[in-house]
């Protein structure tokens, strides 16, 4: 069975000093790096990019006397609406160094390497590495792993209560047999994710506790 590995959003602005900073983020840096050794089982990488123009909807900036983490709407659906982060082009947008150097080093070894970059348009906010929130656009993600043959996908990342969720979710429902390795992610509101977690059990995501268990 051909696997796959999503790192969604493993960025500056999600780390710790960053825009958008996940408590503890940096913890998951390490694990990350295990999982990009050179023998791992992986078929496919895939790096994913949040990657929003200046003035994006989804920043509090954008709406006159809204603060971060207000709630509201954007493109007809529910918002939180974000301090500016991961804005083309900054610093904040870069991946993580560490990060981007072992998967370099991967692709010139000859693994085979995907960058997607996602909310690109202003309009509306874009969680998943497959569509925007309100999948009027498809990242293409859906065809490449289709193309490489890939039918088991794994995802770490940032943060697990939105990007790393929704990824998952929208590879269950594509039919790719789908684990979020939980030591590999890391939450905006850690006190919600044993409700994030039953949700997705419920969309048939797999959750392993440690990603030591990535060759089961």
């Amino acid at each position: 069975m051909k696997q796959a590995l999503i790192l969604a959003d493993i960025q500056y602005d999600f780390l710790p000093g960053g825009a958008l900073a996940v408590p503890d983020g940096d913890e998951i840096i390490e694990v990350v790096q295990r999982l990009l050794d050179p023998d791992n089982p992986y078929d496919l990488i895939v790096v994913v990019q949040d990657w929003h123009p200046e003035g994006h909807g989804s920043f509090a900036s954008a709406h006159p006397g809204v603060e971060p983490f207000q709630t509201g709407e954007l493109g007809g659906l529910e918002q939180v609406f974000w301090p500016d982060h991961c804005v083309q082009r900054t610093d904040g947008a870069r991946v993580a160094e560490s990060i981007r150097d072992s998967v370099d080093g991967l692709a010139k070894a000859g693994q085979k390497v995907l960058l997607i970059k996602k909310g690109q348009n202003p309009t509306v906010d874009s969680y998943s590495a497959f569509f925007d929130n309100a999948r009027r656009h498809d990242t293409g993600l859906n065809r490449a792993l289709t193309a490489h043959g890939v039918e088991m996908v794994d995802v770490v990342g940032l943060a697990f209560d939105y990007c790393v969720k929704a990824t998952a979710i929208d590879s269950a429902s594509l039919g790719f047999k789908t684990r979020i390795l939980l030591d590999g992610t890391r939450a905006i509101d850690p006190s919600q994710t044993a409700r994030h977690i039953e949700e997705l059990k419920r969309a048939a995501v797999d959750i392993v506790g440690s990603s030591r268990e990535n060759h089961v």
